[in-house]
């Protein structure tokens, strides 16, 4: 685990992980990240960690929102910005007006009870991007979402990832 928190007090112990489902699934593995590194391609590296953050706070899938903070702040995005991030419908003066339409576009796609995806919320998402970047958009949200069961399903452990590692 990594912190940065001085305290005399211990910390819970980490749960431990259900399954490597890479080890015995790899194959899955190697596809998803070949799909992974195929849905990102076009798309601006910070907008998607926003992207792949915000999904990942909806699943609560505490591995991929360490994974996403970190890449996020190596890639140059701001602490205040990835604070916000959770509550960015009150925080919108944070981002920019496409970024807006893909953190939309991220909860509607991520969270299917009401069975799809509304008109308006696509609609929004189409006048910020072109066809082929908004496709790669709604690729890269549908890996986040895939990411996120594994992660949360399996049990991967937060705390360890180092920028620039791979999953």
């Amino acid at each position: 685990m990594t912190t940065n928190v001085e305290t005399t007090e211990e910390y819970a112990p980490e749960l431990p992980v259900r399954l490597e489902w890479a080890e015995h699934a790899p194959e899955v593995f190697k596809a998803m990240v070949r799909l992974d590194a195929a849905a990102r391609k076009g798309l601006d590296a910070r907008l998607l960690e926003l992207v792949k953050i915000r999904a990942s706070q909806i699943n609560h899938c505490a591995f991929c929102l360490d994974m996403h903070t970190k890449d996020a702040l190596a890639a140059g995005e701001s602490v205040e910005r990835l604070v916000q991030l959770s509550a960015w419908e009150e925080s919108r003066h944070f981002y920019t007006a496409k970024e807006l339409a893909a953190l939309e576009l991220t909860e509607a796609v991520t969270v299917l009870t009401d069975g799809f995806v509304p008109d308006e919320v696509y609609e929004r998402a189409a006048k910020h991007f072109e066809e082929a970047e908004l496709a790669q958009l709604i690729a890269s949200i549908t890996v986040i979402n895939a990411w996120n069961r594994f992660g949360v399903t399996c049990r991967k452990t937060p705390g360890h990832y180092r920028p620039g590692q791979h999953a």
